[in-house]
């Protein structure tokens, strides 16, 4: 059946958890985009399991901020973390976009890209030392996960490709374009309506930060690559994650 043959594609492709492998087809490909929402599903509910057990058995903040952070990078198979380093060698090298689409696809990590994920850890690994965790903040953390993903596909069949080619541009032409922005619209509504019902003003600071890494995504990818590849849609979910839960520990603080 296609549904689930681009369910399991999506699973293939995004994480590391195993699931039954389906053929490079474009057919399977064609909906597997809108299940993309569905591995940070995966990661949320990880997550709120973890800070319960933390919880439960007394757990110290360190330990427990240092599974917070690694462990979406483990289900996710680090792939988005990737495309982060990726583009913060590009962005970082301050060169032509021709030249900078040319770094995102070399395979080595650079200076930048080894600076900024050290920093990146490092910042996240503070923000979940630093929050108050209760109910509402564990049911926020969880759902921001889904949200940038929900996000980061609706952009892929929206956005402008920066170079027609690539494994985000073959999603791209594979999927059903109408289908999947619907599909990523109604995921993205029912997930801002469930963070504001669920964390109320906890809820609203990480629909806030969400919107706000969208919009610099959006501008950031034109202005300095001539529009998005799938490296950017990696960098724009990993900053989307961590700016989204600084402005709950923000709003915590306040």
């Amino acid at each position: 059946m296609k549904i689930l043959r681009s369910l399991s594609m999506a699973f293939t492709m995004y994480s590391s958890i195993p699931v039954p492998r389906v053929k490079w087809e474009k057919d399977n490909m064609a909906y597997a985009m809108c299940f993309f929402p569905l591995v940070g599903l995966v990661i949320g509910a990880v997550l709120c399991f973890w800070l319960w057990l933390c919880g439960r058995l007394g757990i110290g903040i360190a330990l427990r901020a240092a599974v917070c952070v690694l462990m979406p990078l483990g289900i996710s198979g680090a792939i988005h973390m990737d495309g982060f380093c990726d583009t913060a060698d590009a962005l970082g090298s301050r060169q032509t976009k021709e030249r900078k689409l040319e770094i995102l696809k070399d395979p080595g990590a650079g200076a930048f890209a080894l600076i900024c994920c050290c920093a990146y850890l490092l910042l996240y690994f503070a923000l979940w030392c630093e929050a108050d965790i209760n109910l509402r903040t564990m049911l926020v953390a969880a759902l921001i996960p889904v949200l940038s993903r929900a996000l980061s596909g609706l952009s892929v069949v929206t956005f402008r490709n920066a170079r027609g080619g690539g494994l985000l541009a073959t999603f791209s032409r594979a999927a059903q374009t109408g289908v999947v922005r619907a599909v990523m619209c109604l995921w993205i509504a029912a997930l801002l309506a469930a963070l504001v019902l669920l964390g109320h003003l906890a809820g609203v600071a990480a629909v806030l930060g969400a919107v706000i890494v969208f919009i610099y995504y959006r501008l950031m990818s034109y202005r300095q690559f001539g529009g998005i590849t799938g490296d950017l849609a990696g960098y724009f979910l990993q900053l989307c994650e961590m700016v989204s839960f600084l402005f709950v520990i923000v709003f915590q603080r306040i």
